[in-house]
């Protein structure tokens, strides 16, 4: 199966306009972070990564544990920034001594989708605040 990274692209914004929901991964219905990037996973290769399990809004402050950049080190190829292109994964700390807890995908140069609690799945621009809170960066197996 040939994975590229324009159908990566082509995926992530099938899914802009999805709502914002906590836990959620469905497009057109709900979706939190976390849920677009598995969405886009299981739309990829017709399954899911991993069931995460049940996860309060404040989960990261909880636990301290680097849940998010573990899991995608599990799923994902790691990436330095300095390569990070179209349909690479983007995890992010939100505040320097917090554990990462956002993730977003590449969709352009300059230019991510993500879900933020209060607004729909959207296209931004990646700014150099965002650039400042990347935790690490991802590429989807064998892309092409």
């Amino acid at each position: 199966m040939s994975i590229t990274r324009q159908k990566i692209v082509a995926v992530a914004q099938s899914w802009i306009g999805t709502p914002y929901h906590h836990q959620a991964s469905v497009k057109g219905i709900g979706t939190d972070c976390l849920g677009l990037v598995r969405g886009v996973y299981r739309e990829v290769y017709g399954h899911e990564a991993e069931a995460p399990p049940a996860y309060s809004p404040d989960w990261a402050e909880a636990s301290g544990i680097e849940t998010m950049l573990k899991a995608a080190t599990r799923h994902l190829d790691r990436r330095s920034r300095e390569t990070m292109t179209l349909g690479d994964v983007i995890i992010f700390r939100l505040r320097p001594s917090m554990v990462a807890k956002h993730a977003a995908i590449i969709v352009a140069p300059q230019k991510m989708i993500h879900a933020i609690e209060g607004a729909p799945v959207s296209e931004v621009v990646l700014s150099r605040w965002w650039h400042r809170h990347i935790a690490g960066v991802f590429s989807f197996p064998g892309v092409e």
